[in-house]
């Protein structure tokens, strides 16, 4: 019975979707076993960790002196280590706890998903964090990679297949084709950016300061690209700048679709300028196969409908948007592709 054979039995291989928003972790021949917020909260004296995931993120904006609810990754990379480390920590351990006892014995190798943008500073910093976290080995894959084979795209092909894939932190959009990128644009646009954004219109129209839920929520209810729904309203409550006590406004989504202007601007522009630099005989196999759309930001209501417009293609949602990522891990982590990962 060879070493290799072994490893198999006994360890735990992990996909996770390390996302600004939310983290998703994959166990082989599991499946998708957690999925929760990025977000951790801890006592401020000593960053003694108090909550992890959907329980921190109740506490956004809501927390006494001394306590911090906080989010450590930003833009798609870490922005606080030692906070993302536990977190990483705490979101193992309980993926770890689902599987049978016999593959605990060993340290999980994990694979990581990351921005294609990312420097290789940040790139060494994810790898320490999860090797801190209690890691075996660790591969990082770029995420319009993972999502492209978590939406099914064809990318060992040699056609040209499209993927945009909009998380809270950073737009991903690549063009690939024979299992590699032949070109990719990142940028730092995504779903917290939305939520920002209608947070400054209230502030800056209504005088009034809202906390990153309530942001998310209006998002959610009222947040389109394209004139689908401009009738809806929603009553928001927040606190006024002036009087400093609370107070309520009814907005419209026809305000909500004219404050987002910009950063849905800058995803299509990043769309656009993946086109330039997209050699000819891919660019019509786009015209079609069309462009996927995964991530979080892809449930944008018309999102799809613009996108179409801007663009002259087809675009098409992903089943499962929010899982995209974490289910092409998945399936890199299947019996016939785990030598091509490790080996």
């Amino acid at each position: 019975m060879g070493t290799q054979y072994l490893t198999k039995l006994f360890s735990t291989d992990i996909g996770i979707d390390l996302g600004t928003a939310n983290c998703l972790v994959y166990v082989r021949d599991l499946g998708v076993v957690l999925s929760e917020p990025s977000v951790v909260a801890i006592q401020a004296s000593n960053n003694e960790v108090l909550a992890v995931g959907s329980e921190a993120k109740k506490m956004l904006g809501k927390c006494p002196p001394g306590i911090k609810a906080i989010r450590p990754m930003k833009d798609g990379v870490i922005a606080n280590f030692e906070v993302t480390e536990e977190m990483l920590r705490y979101f193992i351990f309980k993926a770890i706890r689902k599987m049978p006892w016999r593959r605990r014995l060993l340290h999980p190798r994990v694979i990581v998903a990351v921005p294609s943008g990312i420097t290789e500073v940040e790139n060494r910093a994810v790898k320490d964090s999860a090797k801190h976290a209690g890691a075996g080995d660790v591969v990082l894959v770029e995420e319009p990679m993972a999502a492209a084979v978590g939406v099914g795209l064809p990318v060992a092909d040699p056609t040209g297949s499209m993927i945009v894939d909009i998380g809270g932190g950073t737009t991903e959009v690549a063009v690939i084709s024979c299992s590699g990128i032949v070109d990719a644009k990142s940028v730092r646009v995504g779903g917290d950016q939305l939520d920002s954004t209608i947070a400054q219109y209230l502030r800056r129209t209504y005088n009034m300061l809202i906390g990153e839920l309530t942001a998310e929520q209006i998002k959610i209810k009222l947040g389109s690209a394209y004139p689908v729904r401009d009738d809806a309203t929603m009553d928001v409550k927040g606190l006024d700048m002036v009087s400093r006590v609370p107070k309520m406004v009814r907005i419209t989504a026809a305000e909500i679709r004219a404050a987002l202007q910009e950063p849905v601007t800058s995803i299509i522009e990043a769309v656009r300028s993946t086109f330039e630099h997209c050699p000819p005989d891919l660019a019509a196999d786009l015209l079609d196969r069309g462009i996927i759309l995964a991530g979080g930001g892809a449930l944008l209501s018309g999102l799809d409908k613009l996108l179409s417009e801007e663009t002259g293609l087809p675009i098409f949602v992903a089943d499962e948007p929010l899982n995209a990522v974490v289910k092409g891990t998945g399936v890199m982590l299947q019996e016939d592709n785990l030598d091509k990962i490790w080996g």
